[in-house]
């Protein structure tokens, strides 16, 4: 395959984002600890270069190259964006309980970036291959991630199981995968389409079909998807706040994008049979997240099942087969990366050198030791919980249209219903923020740049409550609608 200009043009952010992480890890190596603020500044400063190359080369065009395993559209460049710029957030987040957990070393950030560029390939996949090329990418770094802390038996049990699930379900995609492209003879998207659109043999037929299970499995898997949740919770707990922080906000915008770019790009002609699919992993994930988060005192494991009945709000979006059910999901992806992002950042913000945050109970009278990031958090549980004229109910309406759309009411009907119920579990935070008596008086320390990010993350999830158009016409634009 000859590399041309143009190829380079196309593949530009994900190589510059390559080239400066290769910068940042050779640096770090010869910073001291007092300096490593610089890892810090790069990180940042890549990230927002990364996002401007690809504002500046945005174009409605759709670019396919690499003999076809990459491809760059108007989803991609909206996808990537918004990962960059909540990654921002992130990384201004961490940086603090880094810090006050003396663990403020360039690891961190370089695995970050790392995983960053992982999710990059994903949204850009336009072949099996380069979608699983992406997908290690982001979980050999995640692995490391979890485990950053070295004294903590919570965090390597987490990674241990982590590694042994995700190693469980990558084979499973992998088998899936392969049967496939035996049935199919390619593992590009396009050509795989027309495969099964010109394909009349039953047998292929049914290979495609068990192919797709399997596919479906691995999916559900990076979702975190009911039946295949058991990671969430302990990795959600086990892992440090910081990598918690990364893993439950911005991978669910990679996992969007692997869905559509397997499903749709790839395998649209078999819709009917994953349709089917993602509804049974719809249900199951709203009503077992919603139910779940009731009983859990662990503010970490409550946030993990509240993160597992959202996938299920994005899976109806994916299984409406619409344009707009498509940029239903995707608003719902990106903006519940945003919202989780800030409920993680009050937690940061709360912890201190030798205290975490863990149960419920550490929220207690927030609102007394600072009233206007328990305002934030206030907003952050009223947009999960969907209440009226926040961002999150915006994303939940747009969903339950597009399954109305195709007419299945009974499903939006119990999306609704078990909506409802969850609405407890994110109430009662807000009373013990508001209504009880805080156990620990002291003023909530934190650095000015953790602050103020907070406030412009909880600034943005007001604002598209408000305004919500600002975002879901450029997703509506991006599927052509």
């Amino acid at each position: 395959m000859f590399v041309n200009s143009h190829m380079i043009l196309t593949a530009l952010p994900e190589i510059f984002m390559l080239s400066a992480i290769c910068f940042i890890l050779v640096l770090d190596l010869f910073l001291e600890q007092k300096q490593r603020v610089l890892t810090y500044a790069l990180s940042q400063a890549t990230l927002i270069a990364t996002a401007a190359i690809i504002a500046i080369f945005a174009s409605q065009q759709t670019e396919i190259v690499f003999s076809g395993q990459y491809i760059r559209d108007p989803i991609s460049d909206l996808l990537k964006i918004a990962l960059c710029l909540i990654a921002l957030l992130v990384f201004v987040f961490a940086k603090d309980m880094l810090q006050k957990k003396d663990q403020f070393k360039g690891e961190y950030y370089t695995l970050s970036l790392f995983a960053i560029l992982g999710m990059m390939i994903m949204i850009s996949a336009n072949s099996f291959l380069s979608a699983y090329l992406g997908l290690e990418t982001l979980a050999l770094s995640m692995y490391a991630l979890i485990a950053f802390d070295r004294k903590s038996k919570q965090g390597s049990e987490a990674a241990m199981k982590y590694f042994i699930l995700g190693a469980l379900a990558s084979g499973m995609l992998l088998y899936g995968i392969s049967m496939i492209y035996g049935a199919t003879g390619s593992l590009i998207f396009q050509d795989v389409i027309k495969a099964i659109a010109d394909s009349v043999d039953p047998d292929k037929k049914m290979i495609l079909v068990f192919g797709l299970v399997f596919t479906i499995i691995g999916i559900g898997f990076k979702f975190g998807a009911v039946p295949f949740h058991m990671w969430v919770p302990d990795v959600y707990q086990g892992a440090p706040l910081s990598t918690t922080l990364l893993l439950g906000s911005i991978p669910k915008i990679a996992a969007f994008a692997l869905a559509m770019r397997i499903l749709v790009d790839g395998l649209m002609p078999l819709h009917h049979d994953w349709q089917g699919m993602l509804i049974v992993l719809a249900i199951l994930s709203i009503s077992a997240g919603n139910v779940i988060a009731i009983a859990q005192y662990n503010i970490k494991r409550m946030l993990a099942y509240s993160a597992i009945s959202h996938v299920g709000f994005i899976f109806l979006g994916l299984l409406a087969g619409t344009t707009s059910g498509y940029s239903a999901a995707m608003f719902y992806a990106i903006t519940y990366a945003l919202t989780a992002t800030a409920a993680f950042g009050i937690l940061i913000l709360m912890t201190r050198a030798r205290f975490n945050v863990e149960t419920i109970d550490d929220l207690k009278g927030l609102s007394d030791r600072s009233p206007w990031f328990a305002a934030v958090m206030l907003m952050v549980m009223f947009s999960m919980a969907g209440v009226p004229m926040t961002v999150g109910f915006w994303a939940k309406f747009m969903v339950i249209r597009a399954v109305i759309d195709i007419d299945l009411v009974w499903l939006a009907g119990i999306a609704v219903f078990f909506s409802i119920i969850g609405i407890f579990y994110y109430l009662r935070i807000v009373k013990i923020m508001y209504f009880d008596k805080a156990f620990d008086k002291n003023p909530i320390s934190a650095s000015l740049d953790t602050k103020i990010g907070l406030s412009i993350n909880g600034g943005l999830i007001v604002l598209l409550g408000i305004f919500p158009n600002l975002l879901y016409l450029y997703c509506i634009t991006a599927f052509g609608g």
